[in-house]
């Protein structure tokens, strides 16, 4: 994993002094084109050369070190794949795409969004109360920024919350860069298997829940396999993206007394506050990536059929040529489109949701905690380097 730069919150030094685009080898040995610039990365994420499908497409940044010298010597078979039998629709390109795409967005209604907001609130409340009744001090992480989006998922999805741990250990271990591939496939299969039972027990007795809904409303009905993939997708990326946010988050603005200050004298900034947060912290660490169908031009530099191409989107999220001042932390800078929850028609399905939860989340934070501050010295607080969803594993705090 790349280390980050002196300061906690700004991408590996360097990369932005290159082109937009640039060829670089993997650790692995083999090459891939780094993407650094936004409106080179919007061109990746909707230009349909450029492929979401890892099936069909060996992708360099999953191949071992041996697999990579194979290639050298050997012309790569692209994989003949008759019709997509999965549920990985983040690995997937129209039309098969489209369906699942479609059946997700049928579940996400405006109702169930609306009842959700009022029950962020509650989760919100109850837990900040609930930190200040324990004493003056917490670690934020446990107490506050994993449970909150963690029970929502788990409400949204109809997944018991007692089950969390088990969920959140194995999603931990998956977003490991130094776990072993058996322990990520040890990981893999138990999460696999907790879905298994979930989906079984969801089809002989369905709730008001949209796990039920894809089950029962789905024409024509979805397999368990698919199923499965998607409830896994949804569940990791429904409670580790966001509580990641809302802890780096809560650092980034106690590490700017100033900014912290302008939000509370004008709660109203709150939405400008969500979106630079998004846009300054951008905690995929590695983006996403894509494989090229047919030789493209990107940014002026040729890439030929079969590559790699990766988007380095904390770096894409700090291009100076689309933002003044990119580096700085302004809760009052002017809304602009970011590449956090990426673009097109792979766009992060949950960003409503997950900016409902920042909102609420921050908001009653800053409002029941007026005197929130770190209670250990920044450099102390332990990052999440190796993970490839950056954050904080804890963020000690304090009040009076």
């Amino acid at each position: 994993m790349v280390e980050r730069g002196r300061c906690p919150f700004d991408p590996p030094a360097g990369l932005r002094d290159k082109s937009a685009v640039r060829r670089l080898e993997l650790l692995n040995g083999a090459p891939a084109w780094l993407v650094t610039g936004f409106e080179e990365a919007r061109t990746v994420l909707s230009d349909s050369r450029f492929s979401a499908d890892k099936v069909r497409n060996r992708e360099a940044t999953s191949l071992q070190p041996h697999e990579v010298v194979e290639m050298q010597t050997a012309q790569p078979l692209k994989a003949e794949v008759a019709e997509r039998e999965d549920g990985l629709f983040v690995f997937m390109d129209p039309p098969e795409h489209t369906r699942l795409r479609r059946l997700l967005t049928g579940q996400f209604t405006v109702r169930r969004m609306r009842e959700l907001e009022s029950r962020v609130t509650e989760i919100a409340v109850e837990h900040i109360e609930a930190m200040k009744a324990a004493g003056t001090q917490a670690d934020l992480v446990q107490a506050f920024a994993l449970p909150l989006p963690s029970l929502v998922i788990c409400e949204l999805l109809g997944v018991d919350y007692a089950d969390r741990r088990l969920f959140q250990e194995r999603t931990a271990i998956g977003l490991n860069a130094n776990a072993t591939p058996e322990e990520q496939a040890v990981a893999r299969a138990e999460m696999y298997a907790f879905m298994q039972r979930l989906v079984a027990a969801k089809r002989a007795d369905p709730g008001d829940d949209l796990l039920s809904g894809l089950i029962h409303d789905a024409d024509p009905p979805l397999t368990d396999a698919q199923l499965v993939d998607v409830a896994v997708i949804l569940l990791n990326a429904g409670h580790e993206t966001t509580a990641n946010m809302l802890g780096l988050g809560t650092f980034a603005l106690l590490e700017h007394p100033g900014q912290l200050e302008a939000l509370r004298a004008d709660p109203a900034l709150i939405d400008n506050t969500v979106e630079e947060l998004l846009r300054f912290l951008s905690i995929i660490q590695l983006g996403v990536s894509r494989v090229t169908t047919e030789p493209v031009t990107l940014g002026g530099v040729d890439i030929p059929a079969g590559a790699t191409v990766v988007i380095a989107t904390p770096e894409v999220n700090r291009d100076p040529r689309h933002w003044a001042d990119p580096d700085a932390f302004d809760v009052r800078r002017e809304r602009t489109p970011h590449l956090a929850f990426g673009h097109g028609v792979h766009q992060c399905l949950g960003q409503q949701l997950a900016r409902v939860e920042m909102r609420i989340g921050l908001s009653e934070l800053i409002s029941r905690l007026p005197d929130l501050r770190l209670a250990a010295p920044a450099e102390q607080v332990p990052l999440r380097n190796e993970m490839l969803i950056f954050g904080v594993h804890e963020l000690p705090v304090t009040w009076s």
